[in-house]
């Protein structure tokens, strides 16, 4: 069985890519996944690429940025290339599944512009549901 579930932020705004010659489009992004922290006391992170595919990389390039926080259902694929004669290996969760948890903070630092408008206002718009109204 080859299952992934990870939860992270993403360490930069999601890349677009063209389609293929299939005419398939995805995207990549990176994101930061805690491991716990070490004898030293200091927190670790894991660095993972995620890719996905078709609808779920446009609603992905549309609906995220660096920072966003996601969770990731997918599965590992392992892909060798080369590059100026050196054959190389690299590691990618393939995601079938990419749930949004957070948005990026968009409060400026000091000496920071005001962040920019959301790319799409309408997840702003959502209601909030208490607990207690849930059904199980």
């Amino acid at each position: 069985m080859n299952r992934a579930f990870l939860i992270g932020r993403l360490t930069q705004d999601p890349q677009a890519s063209t389609p293929t010659e299939s005419g398939h489009s995805y995207c990549r992004f990176s994101i930061a996944v805690n491991r716990g922290y070490s004898r030293d006391g200091e927190s670790k992170a894991d660095f993972i690429n995620i890719i996905t595919w078709d609808a779920l990389a446009q609603n992905c390039v549309r609906y995220l940025q660096k920072g966003s926080q996601v969770a990731v259902l997918g599965s590992i694929q392992t892909n060798t290339y080369e590059r100026d004669g050196v054959r190389r290996q690299s590691v990618d969760i393939r995601a079938d599944q990419v749930e949004f948890l957070s948005r990026a903070n968009t409060a400026p630092q000091q000496g920071q512009a005001p962040a920019q408008p959301a790319k799409d206002q309408a997840i702003d718009e959502l209601k909030v549901v208490d607990d207690d109204d849930m059904p199980f």
